[in-house]
């Protein structure tokens, strides 16, 4: 199965880099469908160029501290040495959002 997601400008340069290979997501009935080895095409929300990576593997989280507490801040798409703080993702996902549906690793390869 192919889904389609946005990303920002500079989300998007760093996964098509191969710097971040997991995306970050809430878990809800959208995420919930993909599962492994589906192929998600990505969009650039700045200049419109899309991409497409394959699902490697798929973790559920009940909150993104978890989820940052399993993985390096680079495979996240922190830069080296960039502090990794799981608060970052509430400008996407309200917290009451993050705790009615849990939140999930998309572990990809472009």
């Amino acid at each position: 199965m192919i889904h389609e997601m946005n990303l920002s400008e500079s989300a998007f340069k760093a996964i098509f880099c191969g710097d971040k290979r997991v995306e970050m997501r809430l878990y809800d009935q959208k995420r919930a469908a993909v599962k492994v080895n589906d192929s998600i095409v990505f969009a650039n929300s700045g200049s419109g160029e899309r991409g497409m990576a394959k699902v490697r593997g798929l973790h559920v989280f009940q909150s993104f501290a978890q989820l940052y507490a399993a993985y390096s801040p680079e495979i996240l798409g922190y830069a080296e040495g960039e502090e990794a703080n799981p608060d970052d993702m509430l400008k996407y996902y309200p917290l009451e959002e993050q705790k009615k549906y849990g939140v999930v690793a998309i572990e990809i390869e472009v």
